[in-house]
């Protein structure tokens, strides 16, 4: 039994006020698997980066006024003394009317201040023609130009990416300080659940929810911890729960919250703790069932079992979350206009999500948003959706050719 159906904004500010994020811990992390992480502190470079002026193209080092007067009829000489490669300093000096050959990335030796590209040159012995004139610091990265020392190139709760580890890397660190993923269980709800693995008897169905929510955690930066199947039994969910509770940043649950006998979540989580239950159903579709309870500052949400409504659910109402936990600013999700391919029907009275897939229509040059075939409980209609198109509770169908904006469950 639900309570009077809320609206989604009304279930995400009942969400708002009563997640308050604490304080979090923080760790060590080694570089290399710091992907995806949320670090703790300013990094405040104390190197110059490049640490030298270093050739950007293979050619010679020279003296930038050397080549002023330089042109294809008039080409000016310089005499070769050495060469300069990448990973040492050279030992040479240039000085007026001298050219050094240099590698890319190699330090410019002494008195040079400018490159000169071999396509440029031509080459005889020791000595060198050279056509193009050329301004001081061309071909040049200057000492410094990339990070300078006392530069700060990342602030505290940025999420650490490929580009960010990077330049953590080109200050020669090999940890960095990041706070603590916080721990999410994860439970699945039902007596005909079977564990992947394990010979599935007449009546049961493999556990999907498990495998999909954790690998949604986890694209959040948070570390799922999977406590297996619970069956319908009111004893071991509570004492699953309270074993969660003691551990977890957050709680998961599919499964047991729609109105059948053995339906127990909804009276379970409400039972373990103040607040208890603050949602008890949402004006949506799918997703209906709901529910989201609070113990104490621990949030718990009982998603549906059907795969479909679990994932979307968490998409609209746990991921937020989640990555707040993270220390991360909660974003909407990618988002693609496209035009509907057939008319999309809404569920009376209730916020309708209909699930897509995206097809190029080659004769007119757009997106076209096919509905996916929807059935309880079917997968498919997870893997034959790119995303999915919102109808408002107030609109009763969108018209084919319409335009609309589809909510794309994974980005490029």
């Amino acid at each position: 039994m639900f309570r009077k159906l809320l609206t989604l904004e009304e279930a995400k500010k009942i969400i708002d006020e009563n997640f308050k994020p604490t304080q979090m811990d923080d760790e060590d992390v080694v570089l290399i698997e710091a992907y995806n992480r949320v670090f703790k502190e300013n990094i405040i470079s104390t190197i110059d980066v490049p640490p030298f002026n270093r050739s950007t193209v293979d050619g010679y080092a020279v003296k930038a006024e050397d080549t002023f007067n330089a042109d294809e009829n008039q080409p000016i000489t310089l005499n070769i003394t050495g060469t300069a490669f990448a990973g040492e300093q050279p030992k040479i000096t240039i000085t007026k009317g001298e050219a050094i050959e240099i590698v890319t990335g190699a330090p410019l030796p002494e008195g040079a201040d400018a490159v000169i590209m071999l396509e440029d040159t031509e080459r005889e012995d020791n000595q060198l023609q050279i056509y193009t004139a050329i301004t001081p610091y061309t071909n040049v990265m200057k000492k410094g130009f990339d990070i300078k020392t006392g530069e700060t190139i990342l602030h505290t709760k940025q999420v650490l990416g490929a580009s960010e580890i990077g330049a953590i890397a080109a200050l020669g660190l090999t940890k960095i300080r990041c706070f603590k993923p916080p721990v999410i269980a994860i439970l699945s709800i039902g007596n005909e659940i079977t564990d992947t693995g394990k010979t599935l008897t007449p009546g049961k169905i493999f556990d999907i929810n498990t495998y999909t929510l954790s690998a949604a955690v986890m694209e959040c930066g948070a570390k799922p911890v999977t406590f297996g199947i619970i069956p319908d039994d009111k004893t071991t969910l509570r004492k699953t729960l309270t074993t969660a509770l003691s551990s977890a940043d957050a709680i998961i649950t599919s499964g047991g919250v729609s109105i059948g006998p053995y339906d127990y979540t909804p009276q379970i989580v409400d039972s373990l703790g103040k607040p208890g239950v603050v949602i008890s159903g949402i004006a949506v579709k799918p997703g209906k069932p709901t529910t989201v309870a609070f113990t104490q500052n621990t949030p718990i949400f009982s998603l549906p079992g059907n795969p479909t409504a679990a994932l979307l659910m968490f998409y609209l109402l746990v991921r937020p979350v989640i990555l707040r936990l993270c220390g991360k600013t909660p974003h909407e999700m990618q988002s693609i206009r496209a035009f509907a391919g057939t008319k999309l029907f809404s569920a009376k009275g209730r916020r309708t999500f209909v699930m897509v897939k995206l097809v190029i229509d080659l004769e007119k040059e757009r997106l076209i948003a096919e509905p996916v075939t929807e059935a309880s409980g079917a997968i498919t209609t997870l893997t034959n959706a790119d995303g999915f198109v919102e109808i408002p509770e107030n609109q009763q169908y969108i018209n084919k050719d319409e335009e609309i904006i589809i909510k794309l469950f994974r980005s490029a």
